[in-house]
């Protein structure tokens, strides 16, 4: 019965699973940090969708995802800097490691921010960090194996040094604009890591999605919005089962990026991200998120895609989401079509 599901949604369901072993051993072992949300996107990334997401090996993400929580929870223990001090820090290093690597695994930045932002000082979050990657990597091993997705050849990224520099200097100069407002209005959740992920990847990626920016704001409002409802009602008020939250929000969300026909990893770490958070924080988070997504969209699309130089098709593209250009065909569509008598 299972193998007669088509292979697509197999690959949804293992990473369903995934999700679901996450949140279950941080509320078994009551070890929240073993809660990554990052590990959403990798395992859409790296299993749900059949091409190559990041240019990276599978040693290679290891060592990152490692090397980056590991600091992640050094730079909280000991810096003496203040946080913005501390984002630049981890940015920084973040951007180094990317570079000199040759690869482009945007969420190991996530993976260095993420213990900062919530204060984490705790060596259960790089040991489940690394042993989730672990997984991550088997999992895309078998898959391979198993014909269930597509083998992915590694190919190191070609640098040209000064475009690089100037590129992640300004990356940082921007990430700390946007941080600096984030503190000073005390609206943290503005630069949440998957946001600043959000942001490089507009920045630096080929991807198809850079056409589409308020269809992936939409998208990644959408997910901070269910999981911050799913965990409000859900867990502070029904008093469910974390897992049973985890896929509650997760769920609907895969069910969303079928139906949009576009996954994007980002959006599954933002909904996760309600799980670490106070009840108190859950009902502003999906303002913050969607003007904190917003302002990192603008800045990319206007810094990096210079969109004010597209043509009107080009930004017809950029602005309306694909469900309301497929409404406008099909309204254009009805309209020629002449009545019957």
């Amino acid at each position: 019965m299972f193998y007669s599901i088509p292979l697509r949604y197999r690959r949804y369901i293992y990473a369903l699973l995934m999700i679901l072993i996450m949140v279950g051993c941080a509320e078994g072992l009551a070890e929240r940090e073993i809660i990554f949300p990052e590990m959403a996107a990798l395992a859409i990334g790296m299993w749900v969708v059949d091409k190559r997401v990041w240019h990276c090996n599978k040693w290679k993400m290891l060592l990152a995802m490692s090397l980056c929580s590991v600091t992640g929870v050094l730079i909280v223990r000991y810096s003496p800097f203040p946080l913005l001090g501390n984002i630049a820090l981890a940015f920084s290093f973040a951007a180094i490691h990317l570079t000199l690597s040759r690869t482009t695994l945007i969420p190991q930045v996530s993976a260095i921010i993420l213990p900062i932002l919530l204060k984490t000082d705790s060596w259960v979050y790089p040991a489940a960090v690394i042993i989730m990657s672990l997984i991550i990597i088997l999992g895309q091993y078998l898959m391979e194996k198993k014909q269930l997705r597509t083998p992915i050849e590694y190919t190191p990224v070609k640098i040209y040094w000064r475009p690089v520099l100037l590129s992640w200097t300004f990356l940082l100069f921007t990430v700390l604009s946007v941080a600096s407002l984030a503190i000073y209005t005390n609206n943290i959740y503005f630069i949440l890591p998957p946001l600043i992920v959000t942001y490089i990847e507009f920045a630096h990626s080929k991807a198809g999605f850079r056409n589409r920016p308020v269809q992936i704001l939409l998208t990644l409002f959408a997910a901070s919005l269910l999981g911050s409802l799913c965990q409000w009602f859900g867990y502070y008020q029904w008093h469910l089962p974390e897992f049973l939250i985890a896929l509650c929000i997760t769920g609907p969300l895969f069910l969303l990026f079928e139906l949009s026909g576009k996954p994007f990893a980002p959006a599954g770490a933002v909904a996760l991200i309600p799980l670490l958070l106070p009840p108190e924080d859950l009902l502003w988070l999906p303002i913050q998120v969607f003007i904190g997504a917003s302002l990192f969209i603008s800045i990319a699309m206007l810094c990096f895609q210079k969109c004010y130089n597209w043509t009107r098709p080009q930004l017809i593209v950029c602005f309306l989401p694909a469900f309301i250009r497929n409404l406008r065909k099909h309204k254009s569509a009805d309209e020629k079509i002449p009545p019957h008598f």
